[in-house]
């Protein structure tokens, strides 16, 4: 069954969604492990994020440390369409500065990935604090709240573990331009509570564009 978008599904008390940026600081809020601002895309940047999925090959840029002018031209550097990048780029630097003051450090993991195949593609709880993602283009990650949840089938697949999804009616997808927050393990107090999402599957011949930022 395809997943549901979140504004069309009964959302469970552990997500915070709204279409306001202020929304992800409830990201810090115990009961709290997903939380999506949620926006269209305007269509300069997805005009912009399309021009640089015009290539057969996937591809993915890495960035450390703060999302300054040094970022913004080494991105540039190494973006398939810089022509017509601009958009993009200034929305990815935006986005990271928004998650730097949030968590008030001067060093954020980006990532810019072009999918052609689904990267993640069973449900897992990331290892780490907390990961922001949006999609530029594709289908967005796909989450299930806690009650769909049997955690006893979450880690390396084994005939014996079972199914991780108990309600496939309940996986939520996040839609292109929606900015996530997703807490992980290692965010203290939800070691067991850390979201379980997915990448989506990808038909043959489409692609997504995904970026992802890790605070330091």
């Amino acid at each position: 069954m395809p997943a549901v978008p979140a504004a069309q599904l009964t959302l469970p008390d552990h997500a915070a969604v709204d279409h306001d940026i202020s929304v992800l600081p409830r990201i810090f809020e115990d009961a709290i492990s997903i939380a999506i601002f949620q926006r269209p895309l305007p269509a300069d940047i997805a005009f912009s994020a399309q021009a640089q999925c015009q290539t057969d090959r996937a591809w993915q840029y890495s960035w450390l440390g703060h999302p300054d002018e040094a970022f913004i031209a080494d991105l540039r550097r190494h973006i398939p369409a810089p022509d017509a990048a601009s958009p993009l780029i200034e929305d990815m630097a935006t986005i990271a500065e928004a998650i730097a003051f949030l968590f008030d450090t001067q060093t954020v993991g980006i990532r810019l990935r072009l999918l052609n195949s689904a990267m993640c593609p069973r449900f897992h709880c990331d290892n780490l604090p907390v990961r922001m993602v949006t999609t530029y283009l594709g289908p967005g990650s796909e989450w299930l709240p806690e009650y769909a949840i049997n955690r006893e089938g979450l880690g390396a697949p084994h005939p014996d573990r079972p199914d991780i999804a108990t309600d496939t009616s309940a996986i939520q997808r996040l839609a292109p331009g929606d900015i996530a927050l997703i807490k992980g393990s290692g965010w203290v107090g939800c070691e067991e509570r850390g979201l379980v999402h997915r990448s989506p599957a990808l038909e043959n011949g489409s692609k997504r564009l995904l970026m992802s930022i890790d605070p330091a």
